[in-house]
């Protein structure tokens, strides 16, 4: 296996300069309400539904069902769904340490067992830019990518020795030629592609973290953020009361999207909103 070299450089701990958004306003477009477990977007705002019978829905743009993907009795509850490439949708099934790709369909095409490369414990994973699969292996502690055919291409050394202390990332995201790792209680690790680390951003206990562009989302309490990564400066929005009962929320550049549960308990609405400033 190659080991990829490591420059054990963290450029600096970026300091926050807030910048308080107090004339925002969110205006409601549409809302999508169902069997709602979990939800999450994709960059041309297609939505993939995972219900509490483990099948995931699609839908697009305008909130119209285009396709679903049944075949639930394998392995379980799925633990996160990955969408980066709208045409190859990522399952990924922790307990079985299995990822199951669909087309943009949702019909699989492929599954990929971590468990043969001797990766049995893994919370995350990703696609990366070339539709290989990012894993963070907890045993080895080590940032890995696999290819389609479960073989490992390469790893990062183990990250206690490259940064003194063990990393548990709750978040994997591969945007704009750069790894992040997301680990809530140490802050947001920025990797290249060769596997030296860039940077560590000092984002802490945010909720829903996303990567899209030049943008780190999240959400901490009744707060919305926005972290530019190239400025070091962030926005933040206070949520409004209708959505203080929101569980999940999902960002692109200019939408706001919202999992709230309804009063019968037997239902959610995810609601969707232009997010201005």
């Amino acid at each position: 296996m190659k080991q990829l070299s490591v420059t054990i450089l963290i450029i600096c701990c970026t300091a926050f300069m807030g910048r308080a958004q107090t004339d925002t306003s969110f205006r409601l477009l549409r809302s999508i309400k169902g069997d709602i477990v979990h939800f999450t977007i994709d960059n041309l705002d297609n939505i993939y539904v995972l219900n509490s019978q483990n099948q995931v829905k699609k839908y697009n743009a305008n909130g119209d069902s285009v396709a679903i993907f049944n075949d639930i009795r394998k392995y379980g509850r799925a633990s996160l769904i990955d969408v980066s490439n709208p045409l190859k949708v990522l399952l990924y099934y922790r307990d079985f340490a299995t990822v199951v790709m669909l087309d943009r369909f949702l019909n699989p095409v492929n599954t990929v067992d971590l468990r043969k490369e001797n990766i049995f414990q893994a919370k995350t994973i990703a696609q990366s830019y070339d539709n290989k699969i990012w894993v963070y292996d907890e045993v080895e502690n080590k940032l890995k990518k696999i290819g389609e055919d479960g073989k490992l291409i390469q790893e990062t050394p183990d990250f206690r020795l490259l940064l003194d202390q063990s990393v548990n990332p709750v978040k994997i995201s591969d945007e704009n030629q750069y790894v992040y790792l997301y680990d809530s209680t140490k802050g947001v690790y920025v990797f290249d592609y060769f596997g030296s680390l860039k940077n560590v951003i000092q984002i802490r206990k945010w909720k829903n973290l996303k990567v899209a562009g030049n943008y780190i989302f999240g959400s901490l309490g009744n707060t919305l953020y926005r972290y530019e990564i190239s400025s070091f400066l962030y926005d933040e929005w206070t949520l409004p009361a209708e959505l203080s009962s929101a569980t999940v929320f999902n960002f692109s550049n200019s939408r706001l999207y919202a999992l709230r549960p309804e009063a019968d308990g037997k239902s959610a609405v995810i609601a969707i909103y232009t997010l201005r400033r």
